[in-house]
């Protein structure tokens, strides 16, 4: 139970893939509460792995039917641990996802009989579409590149509606729910994201969505599009596309209602009356604006404009504070989803990678025996995949129909010295060439969009005031000419760091891996932050995207702290008559909470299983949080306690990149500050549950030579015994950083950033060979 005080309490929920979930925060953002539901544990009858349906092919749908049922039983949860009429505002986020709504039996969320559980009275007939495709679904891919082509290609679709085809787009969605089933769009008579269907739960009617959902669409115009004369609106022309003719693109118009484009700064209604006489709620508690799960991330982290949030999960993305809205096929970007009308309109940029959770975890299970093994060596490998400086290693896993540029590409391949090969001559290269092209991809990327100007003239990132010298001070800065001679044809200089970012935020459960962390902070030159709830929730499960029960999720967080900012405007406190930002106003809380709290870093769980203490710790978090035993996520088996002394030396035997290569324990250590610098072999666990979320395991079955994979033989894969995880923990962290929530876990290193710096042109080339089909 949270502390027996009349303080505002503010509720985020949390509409994930896997999970429905719940954080509460008091009025100074201090956690005081936090639950879920679990689908495949606590909603078995569904049958859902990791929330969702997977068939042959690229389809992966959720059952709505099943949100409705998590939605009763996390309220039922919630109102028997806490007092539910202290809630002054409620916030949240959702899943990328669609809600079909039949036109015949419409929702009566107005008039819900608070004696019965929502389940009871929307049912599944009175959806159009049961199951529907969830971010992870790719089935639509086709159809997105063929609205793209019927647009006039990438550049005019971007120019038109901001964003270029990908296989998420609801406009892609629509199009093949029309010519797939015919009978479906018929039956249909409303059409919702997952976000303003869980408001609309919320608010007890039907909610439009925010423009910075619409703004993914491939549907919208945004206001500050060359012709829009300021006004946002859906375009007519790309409707009558989706919808094969002008009555059946007015129908869309009409399934998607009406779109909010405030910023995000006020009420969109209060609690409905069924919840405030079933489960207790204050009937003037407001609801907020609900958004999207990553940009609902982001927010939780209050970025400084010149930091970049690095979201791992199913699907890697890359965010940023944006300046000015200027669309191209480069980008995703989106309206600000919580700004005030008054203020200079912001934004949000986007780089995404489908091809993320999914290829580590096939290369995990095809190249080592557990996640600490896949640690080690991409912690072990060098840089490249290789010591020598012309034999550096390359591998792309394109799985699954991507964005701009590998929307045509698909299929897995290795490079040795420039050359397609079927496999690396030293399989342990694997692990390390695939996330160093993961995060190379991101950091080519950043750099290709500084020249649009999106960014800004903050974009500069302030390098001056970072402690790592630049090895290059001291010599004439080069020119800028795009492109250079001496920048082997990139448009950008790769040794140059000052335009990349001074910080990254990272999330998801590849930022738990040491060696991830230090990689990405070695390829930006920044240092590398997480959140300390993901940290002390790293101690219990390592490797799942999903926080461990009594942690909450930062999606939920997001969702509260928007509630917060928008109640302390409603009443008047100084946190809502603030001129500053909501970035601002979050921190100037958070400020005002560590000065009473006398430097108590914030809590970071709520009665945790595992977990001995309420409140984080900075400088060791998570140090101190016991492990405990239980069943092991998705992945795998029974965990087993081994020596990683003992791994290392399988490594060794089978020669490469072992202590003989001067690229082993004593560089890991040099460079790695986590608790795994003890040398002891530490047992890793999970909580008592079967967990539903970790990295999706592939069918390795569905892999052959022709899309260049290979497949170790006997005498090179190593054994499936897993071994325990050694997360990462705390650095030393500044005041300000910790007064956030945040907590170092690697530092720069100006060296290994240069040799990145010295391979992206080989990257880029492969990269252009692989767009283009020359390989």
């Amino acid at each position: 139970m949270p502390p027996k005080n009349m303080s505002a309490v503010f509720l985020g929920l949390e509409l994930a893939t896997d999970q429905l979930r719940a954080s509460m925060v008091d009025e100074n953002l201090e956690l005081v509460g936090v639950d879920a539901i679990d689908f495949d544990t606590e909603l078995p009858e569904y049958q859902t792995q990791g929330g969702i349906f997977t068939t042959p092919g690229d389809a992966y749908t959720t059952p709505v039917e099943m949100w409705i049922k998590a939605f009763d039983l996390l309220l039922e949860k919630l109102s028997k641990s806490y007092d539910l009429a202290r809630i002054k505002g409620i916030g949240g986020a959702a899943q990328h996802a669609l809600v079909w709504w039949k036109a015949s039996q419409m929702p009566a969320l107005q008039a819900l009989d608070p004696r019965l559980p929502v389940y009871a009275q929307i049912a599944a007939p009175s959806l159009s579409l049961p199951n529907t495709p969830v971010a992870q679904d790719t089935s639509a891919h086709t159809h997105a590149l063929a609205l793209e082509a019927a647009l006039g290609g990438p550049d005019l679709m971007a120019a038109r509606v901001g964003t270029c085809a990908h296989a998420s787009l609801l406009a892609a969605q629509l199009l093949r729910v029309r010519e797939a089933w015919p009978d479906v769009w018929a039956r249909t008579g409303r059409v919702q994201v997952a976000s303003s269907f869980l408001a609309s739960l919320m608010c007890g009617g039907l909610v439009g969505m925010g423009e910075a959902e619409a703004c993914a669409t491939g549907l919208w115009v945004h206001g500050a599009m060359p012709g829009a004369n300021g006004q946002s609106h859906w375009d007519e022309g790309v409707m009558e596309i989706v919808g094969g003719n002008r009555e059946e693109g007015r129908r869309i118009w009409a399934w998607l209602g009406d779109v909010d484009v405030s910023g995000g700064r006020r009420r969109i209604g209060n609690v409905s009356r069924y919840l405030v006489e079933r489960y207790g709620f204050d009937p003037d508690a407001i609801v907020t604006p609900f958004t999207s799960d990553y940009l609902s991330t982001y927010l939780s982290l209050c970025p400084s404009p010149s930091d970049a949030v690095l979201s791992f999960g199913p699907m890697d993305a890359m965010l940023a504070p944006a300046s000015h809205y200027l669309p191209t096929r480069l980008y995703n970007l989106f309206p600000h989803p919580a700004q005030d009308a008054s203020e200079k309109r912001r934004y949000v940029v986007m780089l995404t990678s489908r091809n993320a959770d999914v290829p580590r975890a096939l290369v995990r299970d095809m190249y080592t025996k557990s996640w600490s093994a896949f640690d080690r060596l991409v912690a072990i490998v060098p840089p490249g995949g290789s010591i020598g400086l012309d034999d550096k290693l390359f591998s792309f896993w394109l799985l699954q129909g991507d964005s701009f540029p590998f929307s045509h590409v698909k299929g897995i391949f290795r490079f040795e010295t420039g050359v397609k090969v079927n496999e690396f001559r030293d399989l342990r290269a694997n692990p390390r060439c695939l996330v160093e092209s993961q995060i190379l991809s991101f950091r080519v990327r950043w750099s290709r969009i500084l020249a649009t100007g999106v960014l800004g003239s903050g974009s500069g990132r302030g390098r001056n005031a970072n402690s790592t010298p630049s090895p290059i001070s001291g010599q004439q800065k080069r020119a800028q000419t795009s492109p250079s001679p001496n920048n082997m044809g990139l448009s950008f200089d790769p040794y140059d760091f000052a335009p990349l970012p001074v910080r990254i935020l990272a999330t998801g459960a590849a930022a738990n891996f040491p060696s991830i962390a230090n990689l990405a902070g070695d390829v930006f030159n920044a240092p590398v932050l997480v959140p300390t709830t993901q940290i002390d929730a790293a101690q219990v499960v390592p490797h799942r995207n999903a926080p461990p029960s009594g942690f909450p999720a930062r999606a939920a967080l997001g969702g509260a702290y928007i509630a917060r900012w928008v109640w302390g405007k409603e009443k008047g406190t100084p946190a809502g008559t603030g001129r500053g930002g909501f970035e601002e106003e979050v921190r100037r809380l958070l400020s005002k909470r560590w000065a009473a709290a006398g430097g108590a870093p914030l809590r970071t769980n709520v009665n945790a299983m595992g977990s001995s203490s309420k409140a984080g710790s900075a400088a060791g978090s998570g140090t101190s949080t016991p492990y405990g035993h239980g069943g092991r996520s998705t992945l795998g088996a029974t965990v087993l306690v081994e020596e990683e002394e003992d791994e290392m030396e399988e490594m060794e035997r089978a020669g490469g990149f072992g202590l003989g290569s001067g690229f082993g324990e004593g560089e890991l250590r040099m460079r790695t500050i986590t608790s795994s610098t003890a040398g002891t072999a530490m047992s890793g666990s999970t909580l008592g549950e079967a967990p539903s979320t970790a990295f999706t395991t592939p069918d390795l079955s569905t892999l052959n030579t022709s899309t260049g994979a290979g497949t170790p033989g006997p005498e090179s894969a190593v054994p499936a015994t897993p071994t325990a995880l050694t997360p990462v923990v705390a650095m030393p962290t500044s005041e300000a950083e910790t007064q956030l929530g945040l907590a170092k876990v690697a530092e720069p290193d100006v060296d290994a950033f240069m040799s990145y710096a010295a391979i992206v042109p080989e990257y880029c080339r492969l990269e252009g060979l692989l767009v283009k089909s020359i390989v």
